[in-house]
C-alpha cells in the first residue's frame, strides 16, 4: 500500500495560527475593547472575527499563504480595535519571512506568546502596556493536518482550504397498490356520486389512478400499482386522497389518509414477497368510508439517480451489513488545471463515486489552479464510473458555471498502475462547442481480492429484482428524475451546501438523449459504420479472393481450405487460434491513456449552429413557426432515408421468413425439392467432397465466372414479401 499523499505534488504554504491574546489595553472613553487580528503579507490580508468587550480574547483561527506570495519580506500580525468610524491600532508583531522555520510534513509548531509593539515597532517600558498575543508561524505543505483547518489567502480574499465530503441520502422504492374503496359519499348529498379517482402523493411525486369501476359506485375498484422514491431518514408521509370528478378539470376531495413512512403498515420487502393489503379509514368526517391499500418498501432494488451508462453504485437499498466487502480501492488525485477559459477565475472540482461526493476548496483569482488533493473510494464493482467536474464559483451571485466533466470507468484501469494525464474540458452550448481548459488528474485502482474481482464479470450489474421483476423503462425514467431531485434537495441542505446546479450537472439532470438531435444521430450513424467496417472489409477481401484479383492470395486460401477439409478436426482449433492471434496482436496497440470526452466522436466540433439550436430547443418547440417548419421538413427528409433502409432490411428478412410458409406455392415447392435433393446429396456424398464442390464453385477462376447474377440470387430476388401490400 502507498502512503496517503504519495501522488501529490508538495506545495509550500506559510501557516499562521492566531490563538489568543491577553492584557490588551482599553481603546476608548468607555473602557471597552473590541479586538480582532489582521494577518498581512504584502497585499494579502486575512482578518479574524472581532470579539466585543474582551481584553483577553480567544480566536483559534488559522491562515495559509501560498508559496507564490512569499516574495514579500515581512509578515505582520496586527491587533486592532473595531470602531464605528476608524479601527484603532492596538499593537502588532512583525516576522521576517526568511527567519520563519520550515517544518517536516505533519508537524505543527507549538504556539508561544509575543509582546505587542506600536506602529513604529517600539515597546513601552511596562511590558504589559500593549498586551501579548499567542501565535505560531511556520512553513509547511498542504499535506499537513493543520493546513486543512486553515483559510487560504489570495488577492481576492479568503477561502476555506478544507475540502468537503458529502453523502447521498439512502433512497428506496416505495410500492403502493390502490385496490378498492367502500362506502364513499359524494360532495353533494342530493346528487349521485360521480367518477372517483385516487391520488397518491409522496412529497413532489403525484400520481393518479384511472376512474374507479364501476363509475359512480360507492364501492369502486382501481387495482393499480404505483412506485415512488423515498429517502431515509423519512421526511414526507404518504398521502392518499380519493377525489370525485364534479366537472371538466374539476376534482373535489372526498376522503384522505396520511400514512407516515415509519408506520408498521409500510413493510420492508427485500425479496419481493407478497405483502398483505389493509383497509384504512378515510378522513373528512366520512363515517365508514375506507380504502384498501398495499404498501411496501422494495429494498431489493437499486435506486438509480445516475444515467444507466454512467452508474457509480450498483447496490440494492438493503442494510449496510448485507453489502459485500469491497474488491478494491480507487484513489483519485485532483492535481490542477490549465488553460482555463476567460472568465473562469474561481475554480473548484466536484467528484462523485457511489454515495460519496467530494468538493475541493475554491482557488481564487487563478486560471491555473493547483488543488493537489487526494481522495479515495471503496470499489464494489469494476463496471462503475467515477465522475469529476470543474465549476467556477460565483459566490452566490449566480449559478456556478460549468467548466467541463470527466468520466473514468474503473474497468479501464490496470491494477496498481497510476494514470496521470490532462483531460480536455469541453462544454456543448447552443452557440457551439467551447473548450474550457484541461484538468490534471492522477487515478489508481488497487485490487484487494482478485477472485472476487474476476467473479464480478460473471454476475449481473443490477440486483436480482431488476431481472426477476423489472421496472418498465418509462417508469424507470420518471423514478430516476425524482431520485435526482431528492439527492439535489438533500445535498443542498448540507452545511456548507452543495449547490443544486452542481448536483444536477453531475447526475445529468438535463440529459437530452431522449430528444432528437441531428448531431447525435450523425455521430451514432458513424459509430454504426465503424462497428461494421471490419465485416465489410472482410466481405470485400473475400470477394477479391473469389475474383482472383490477387492470384497468390487465392491460391493460399485454396491450400488452407483444402487442408482444413482433409483434417476437419483442425477447423475449430484454427478458428480460436486466429482469435488468439488477433487479440495478441492488438496488445501492442492497447490504449496507453484513459479515454475522455471525444468532441470528434460526438460530431460536436463540426455541428452546424442551427443543429445545435434545435438540439437545445425546449419541448414543445419555442422557435418561430417558419424555423420549426424548416426543421420539420429536414427531419422528414432524414427520416425518409432511414425509412428506406428499414424497409429494405424488412424486405430481405421477409423473403426468408415467408419462403417455407407457402406464400408463393411454386417457390416453396422448388425450395422443398431443393431441400430433398440436398438431404440426399449430403447423405450419399462424403463431407469432404461437398466442401470441395463449394470451394470450386466460389473460388473458381475468373474465366469460369459469369457476369450475370447466379441462379440462387435470382431465386431469392423473386421471393414473396409484404412490400407489395404496403399502402
Amino acid at each position: 500500500m502507498t502512503a496517503t499523499h504519495d501522488m501529490l505534488e508538495q506545495m509550500s504554504y506559510l501557516c499562521v495560527s492566531v490563538v489568543k491574546a491577553r492584557d490588551l489595553p482599553t481603546m476608548d472613553m468607555t473602557g471597552a475593547l473590541d479586538p480582532y487580528v489582521e494577518v498581512k503579507l504584502g497585499d494579502l490580508k486575512g482578518v479574524t472575527r472581532h470579539l466585543e468587550k474582551n481584553a483577553n480574547p480567544v480566536w483559534r483561527q488559522m491562515f495559509a499563504f501560498s508559496a507564490a506570495h512569499l516574495q514579500f519580506d515581512q509578515l505582520q500580525i496586527i491587533v486592532k480595535h473595531k470602531d464605528v468610524l476608524r479601527d484603532d491600532l492596538v499593537g502588532r508583531v512583525v516576522f521576517d519571512v526568511a527567519d520563519i522555520p520550515r517544518l517536516s510534513p505533519n508537524s505543527r509548531l507549538a504556539p508561544q506568546w509575543y509582546h505587542l509593539s506600536d506602529a513604529n515597532g517600539k515597546r513601552f517600558p511596562n511590558r504589559h502596556s500593549l498586551g501579548e498575543i499567542m501565535l505560531a508561524v511556520w512553513l509547511g505543505t498542504q499535506a499537513d493536518e493543520a493546513f486543512m483547518d486553515a483559510h487560504a489567502l489570495s488577492l481576492e480574499g479568503l477561502t476555506n482550504t478544507r475540502s468537503q465530503v458529502y453523502y447521498s441520502p439512502k433512497l428506496i422504492y416505495l410500492r403502493v397498490s390502490v385496490i378498492a374503496a367502500q362506502d364513499l359519499m359524494g360532495t353533494k348529498k342530493d346528487q349521485p356520486l360521480g367518477p372517483t379517482i385516487a391520488k397518491i402523493q409522496m412529497g413532489s411525486q403525484i400520481m393518479r389512478t384511472r376512474p374507479g369501476q364501476p363509475q359512480g359506485s360507492a364501492n369502486p375498484a382501481w387495482n393499480e400499482e404505483f412506485m415512488c422514491v423515498v429517502s431515509e431518514p423519512f421526511e414526507d408521509p404518504l398521502v392518499v386522497t380519493v377525489e370525485e370528478k364534479v366537472g371538466t378539470g374539476r376534482d373535489e376531495p372526498i376522503g384522505r389518509i396520511i400514512i407516515p413512512m415509519a408506520s408498521p403498515y409500510v413493510e420492508r420487502n427485500d425479496l419481493f414477497m407478497p405483502v398483505p393489503s389493509k383497509w384504512f379509514s378515510l378522513s373528512r368526517g366520512m363515517t365508514g368510508s375506507k380504502i384498501l391499500l398495499r404498501m411496501s418498501l422494495d429494498t431489493g432494488y437499486h435506486v438509480m439517480d445516475e444515467p444507466p451508462e454512467y452508474m457509480s453504485d450498483l447496490h440494492p437499498a438493503l442494510l449496510k451489513k448485507l453489502r459485500k466487502s469491497a474488491i478494491g480501492i480507487l484513489k483519485v488525485e485532483i492535481l490542477g488545471a490549465r488553460d482555463l477559459a476567460v472568465g473562469v477565475e474561481n475554480p473548484y472540482v466536484v467528484a462523485k463515486y457511489g454515495k460519496k461526493w467530494v468538493r475541493t476548496r475554491t482557488l481564487l483569482n487563478t486560471t491555473a489552479p493547483q488543488w493537489n488533493e487526494q481522495h479515495t473510494w471503496d470499489v464494489f464493482d469494476v463496471g462503475t464510473v467515477i465522475t469529476v467536474a470543474v465549476f467556477n464559483d460565483s459566490h452566490g451571485a449566480a449559478n456556478d458555471q460549468r467548466i467541463g466533466k470527466v468520466r473514468v470507468r474503473v474497468a479501464t484501469l490496470e491494477t496498481d498502475r497510476m494514470y496521470t494525464q490532462y483531460y480536455p474540458l469541453v462544454v456543448l452550448t447552443p452557440s457551439g462547442l467551447k473548450k474550457m481548459g484541461q484538468l490534471h488528474l492522477a487515478v489508481r485502482f488497487t485490487c484487494k481480492s482478485w477472485p472476487k474481482m474476476l467473479a464480478m464479470y460473471g454476475k449481473p450489474l443490477l440486483p436480482e429484482l431488476h431481472h426477476t421483476n423489472p421496472i418498465s423503462a418509462p417508469q424507470m425514467d420518471y423514478l430516476r428524475f425524482k431520485a435526482m431531485e431528492m439527492v439535489a434537495s438533500r445535498l443542498g441542505r448540507a452545511q456548507p451546501p452543495l449547490r443544486r446546479e452542481v448536483v444536477e450537472y453531475m447526475l445529468d439532470f438535463d440529459n437530452r438523449t431522449y430528444m432528437f438531435s441531428l448531431r447525435r444521430s450523425k455521430a451514432n450513424f458513424y459509430r454504426f459504420m465503424v462497428l461494421f467496417s471490419p465485416i465489410m472489409a472482410m466481405w470485400k477481401w473475400f470477394d477479391d479472393v473469389c475474383k482472383w484479383k490477387n492470384p497468390v492470395t487465392t491460391i493460399l486460401v485454396n491450400v488452407v481450405y483444402l487442408n482444413l477439409v482433409c483434417y476437419p478436426k483442425l477447423i475449430l482449433p484454427m478458428v480460436f487460434l486466429c482469435f488468439i492471434m488477433i487479440v495478441a496482436r492488438n496488445y501492442r496497440q492497447r490504449p496507453r491513456n484513459l479515454p475522455h470526452m471525444d468532441a470528434v466522436l460526438s460530431h460536436a466540433e463540426i455541428a452546424h449552429p442551427d443543429e445545435l439550436d434545435e438540439e437545445f430547443d425546449t419541448f414543445p418547440a419555442s422557435r418561430p413557426a417558419d424555423l420549426v417548419r424548416m426543421r420539420y421538413d429536414r427531419l422528414r427528409c432524414i427520416a425518409g432515408r432511414v425509412q428506406t433502409v428499414a424497409a429494405d432490411l424488412a424486405l430481405q428478412g421477409e423473403r426468408l421468413l415467408f419462403l417455407p410458409r407457402w406464400h408463393d406455392p411454386r417457390a416453396t415447392t422448388i425450395y422443398m425439392m431443393l431441400l430433398v435433393m440436398m438431404a440426399l446429396v449430403l447423405y450419399l456424398t462424403p463431407f469432404r467432397v461437398v466442401a470441395m464442390v463449394i470451394q470450386l464453385y466460389f473460388l473458381r477462376p475468373p474465366w469460369f465466372q459469369s457476369r450475370t447474377p447466379s441462379m440462387i440470387f435470382n431465386f431469392y430476388r423473386r421471393l414473396h414479401s409484404n412490400q407489395g401490400l404496403m399502402l
